[in-house]
């Protein structure tokens, strides 16, 4: 590691003439980040490295007590206030303070050990030096707020709080009460990124904030109300040029919106929802160039999928032409297809204009080749799942949870990734049927499922079977587990049914009875729309001989609708729970 000389650091501060420390004018103190010069590294002798290691993993092993954690923030009060007593002594004498700024330095790199002993961590607390270590945030020498942020990432890293859960909190309680959230975001525009330990405190900024969104997910809402990080996080998502940091915001932005349906609509109000589609759009005709510039891509997709969960923000997708965008995105059959189709869905969830804006700009065209599974370019958007947890607000308030590792991926992943694109175009479908009601769109969408004979009806009962299978497979699993190896409430089995597709089977059933319903009225289903109506005999024909085929009946449908029906969430309220049920409850009489 390249080791800062304190005698060039006081040289650099004493050249200085205006009596203040620049950060352009004095080198940064050592990048934790970058690794060591070859050149440096080939002129020292290897004997010294094994020794300087050899010392370093003994100061490691030794264990700090409270006794010791007394000694370091003794030594580290005396030196902050040496500093501060001299630069109030010498403001326009740089070199008077150089000393007690290196000292000072000095002090918090020790405070590292720390990180060691977590359990200690209420004691810093009692000891009061968190006021004093996050005072230093604001310091006029950018490179003392550095390491600062460094110390701060270092406590908090999820290895070093795992399994002290009552320490962390602590710690954490305490940061937030003496407003570390506001001093990290106020410190970001005083980084500069075309410096490498500036760039690398960006970074570690972003990942103490995340750090402390683990361990309170409260903070991931009252860093959003009490600072400006979402602005920070728009304006570096905005830039063309892909960088590590940039991945950072992207990833952390998804968080926030993970996280809190208040923090989806902030964002929407500050022209997220734009902002966002600016930046997918630089892959609408191209693919990203690592796997790190992927993933960020794929996060700028989940920070999307999460914005269009509240309505006002659909609205601003579709005057933003979202809807238009993502089909050219499908048409270039890019890295990036398989995510506009899953932001579509989720566009078009309860949301009758997107649907309708959908038909109007030739959606249809686009989507049924995928659905048919003829045009979708499976070498290229295989990789291309969320790689983080994504909530979806479904029509009848059921949450769907989808994981998934990045590339390179087995011969099972990728058929579960496959399978995954075909469960988000029949959800897509579905939308489509439940906000077009009526009309040409309507007669439009249904002429679709009368092509080549019928075509998309037997893809539908294609995946039915499938789906039915899973969901059996896994039902006679989970009644072959001993109790005392493993007890499931209903609700614990019922989630376990809907991860091997029960959701996606409930989904497409509810189609087969749209093609097969011979009343007129129209019944809007939250996900699926209106009932099909007996104009379409081929259409019920063919369900009947499908049906037949495979040796089902009509109960086998109803019997699963019966399962939805009662597992119906109330996660938008008892009122809209009971008009779902209701809705459930005509198909299964209809049955």
């Amino acid at each position: 590691m390249e080791i800062r000389s304190p005698k060039r650091m006081r040289r650099a501060v004493v050249e200085h003439g205006n009596g203040e420390i620049s950060h352009d004018d004095v080198p940064s103190f050592p990048s934790h980040r970058r690794p060591p010069s070859p050149t440096a590294t080939a002129e020292v002798d290897l004997s010294l490295l094994e020794a300087l290691e050899s010392s370093q993993t003994a100061a490691a092993l030794e264990a700090l007590d409270l006794k010791g954690l007394k000694k370091l923030v003794l030594a580290f009060e005396r030196r902050l206030r040496d500093n501060i007593a001299a630069r109030l002594k010498y403001p326009d004498q740089p070199e008077k303070f150089a000393d007690s700024e290196i000292e000072l330095h000095d002090e918090i790199e020790k405070l590292k050990i720390l990180s060691g002993s977590p359990e200690l961590y209420p004691d810093l607390v009692n000891l009061n030096t968190i006021p004093s270590l996050l005072g230093l945030l604001s310091h006029d020498n950018i490179d003392i707020a550095i390491d600062v942020v460094h110390l701060l990432q270092e406590l908090t890293g999820e290895d070093v709080l795992e399994d002290n859960d009552e320490p962390a909190r602590t710690l954490v309680d305490s940061l937030v009460e003496n407003n570390v959230l506001e001093l990290l975001v106020q410190l970001l525009p005083r980084l500069s990124e075309t410096d490498p330990d500036e760039m690398a405190a960006v970074y570690n900024v972003l990942a103490t904030i995340e750090n402390l969104i683990e361990v309170r997910p409260v903070v991931a809402e009252l860093v959003c109300e009490r600072t400006k990080l979402m602005r920070w996080l728009l304006g570096k998502i905005k830039t063309r040029e892909f960088d590590g940091n940039k991945q950072y915001a992207s990833e952390l932005l998804a968080i926030l919106m993970q996280s809190s349906a208040a923090n989806q609509k902030r964002l929407g109000g500050m022209n997220g929802v734009d902002v966002v589609l600016q930046a997918v759009a630089m892959y609408k005709s191209r693919d990203p160039r690592t796997p790190d510039e992927e993933e960020m891509v794929e996060n700028l997709f989940d920070c999307l999928c999460c914005l269009l969960m509240p309505l006002e923000n659909k609205e601003r997708f579709l005057k933003a032409e979202g809807v238009e965008l993502m089909i050219i995105v499908m048409n270039q059959k890019k890295f990036c297809y398989a995510s506009a189709i899953r932001a579509l869905d989720f566009a078009m969830t309860n949301y009758p204009p997107a649907c309708e804006r959908f038909v109007d700009v030739m959606g249809l065209k686009t989507a049924f080749p995928a659905y048919m599974g003829k045009a979708s370019p499976i070498s290229l958007w295989l990789s291309d799942i969320s790689s983080s947890l994504l909530f979806r607000e479904c029509q009848f308030s059921l949450l769907l949870l989808y994981h998934f590792p990045l590339i390179p991926m087995s011969k099972d992943k990728k058929k579960r990734n496959k399978e995954e694109l075909e469960e988000r175009l029949i959800s897509l479908v579905a939308s489509l049927f439940g906000g077009i009601s009526r009309g040409s769109r309507r007669e439009r969408l249904l002429s679709k499922f009368l092509e080549n004979e019928c075509e998309k009806i037997d893809r539908l009962m294609e995946l039915h079977m499938r789906y039915s299978n899973r969901v059996k497979a896994e039902t006679e699993r989970m009644n072959r587990l001993e109790l005392d190896d493993l007890e499931m409430d209903d609700e614990e089995k019922y989630n376990r049914k809907l991860e091997s597709g029960l959701y996606t089977l409930q989904v497409g059933d509810l189609l087969l009875f749209l093609f097969s319903e011979p009343s007129d009225k129209l019944l809007i289903a939250v996900i699926l729309g209106h009932l099909w109506t007996s104009e379409h005999p081929r259409m019920r024909a063919r369900i009947e001989l499908l049906l037949k085929q495979q040796k089902l009946t009509k109960k086998d449908v109803k019997d699963i609708l019966q399962e939805y029906h009662d597992n119906i969430g109330d996660l938008d309220g008892p009122d809209e729970k009971e008009r779902a049920q209701a809705k459930i409850q005509k198909f299964i009489s209809a049955f």
